[in-house]
């Protein structure tokens, strides 16, 4: 399994591949199931320098700075729940602190770890939910924020027009193929997952992908990604 790098922003390393469709087993794999009400009024928030997290993907991190590796053994503890944020930019200078983020993020719940002899963690975090960013707490070493859930459902108009969507989807993602390298998802993969994984690992400026992520549904998500696609595709090579 790879890890995105996590802690020093200036040590992150980008890794595309497709985690929740093929997701790999690693010790501590046992996690409870995800909260069916929203969030808890706190969570742990891990700001990184661009969204990684969907509400249907999953994404590896491997955490090693030592305020969000106590975060993880805190978590690990509770509910297992943690909230991936984006830093605004401009932090570089105060990110040893407490920098602006984005008020936007997508809760995960840890799906896989792995505690390595260090001390150090690899994690796997599948997405649950989008929340909004209302205070922080600064009690923790690591950061904590009070948030409000953003759930995204779909009736069944938009449940039809989502799978419109990835068909369209699968179609420029096969016609670009030499340019992504993207397989086709195995059957029976929803198509919310195909959509958010896809979002999460397209080479996408942050900001970009922040916009992704704050698109009300996963339908949204799919039509943004469609015209970004097409336009790609329509592009002389």
């Amino acid at each position: 399994m790879k890890f995105r790098t996590a802690g020093c922003v200036g040590a992150l390393i980008a890794l595309v591949l497709l985690p929740g469709i093929a997701a790999a087993q690693t010790a501590g794999s046992n996690a409870g199931s995800p909260p069916a009400r929203g969030l808890p009024a706190v969570i742990p928030i891990f700001p990184l320098e661009s969204p990684t997290l969907f509400p249907n993907g999953s994404f590896p991190l491997h955490i090693f700075e030592p305020r969000y590796r106590a975060m993880i053994a805190d978590a690990l503890k509770g509910d297992r729940i943690i909230g991936m944020v984006m830093l605004q930019p401009g932090h570089e200078s105060e990110y040893e602190g407490r920098p602006p983020i984005f008020p936007i993020g997508c809760a995960g719940l840890i799906t896989d770890y792995e505690q390595l002899p260090d001390g150090r963690y690899n994690i796997v975090l599948g997405g649950l939910v989008k929340f909004r960013v209302t205070a922080e707490d600064d009690s923790r070493p690591y950061r904590l924020a009070s948030v409000e859930t953003i759930p995204e459902v779909l009736d069944d108009r938009g449940t039809e027009a989502l799978r419109q969507e990835r068909e369209r989807l699968a179609s420029l993602m096969s016609a670009l193929y030499d340019q992504f390298g993207f397989p086709d998802p195995p059957p029976g993969v929803p198509d919310e997952q195909v959509v958010d994984e896809l979002a999460e690992h397209l080479p996408l400026a942050p900001l970009a992908r922040q916009k992704l992520l704050e698109q009300d549904s996963p339908l949204a998500r799919a039509s943004v990604l469609v015209k970004l696609l097409e336009a790609i595709a329509r592009a002389p090579r």
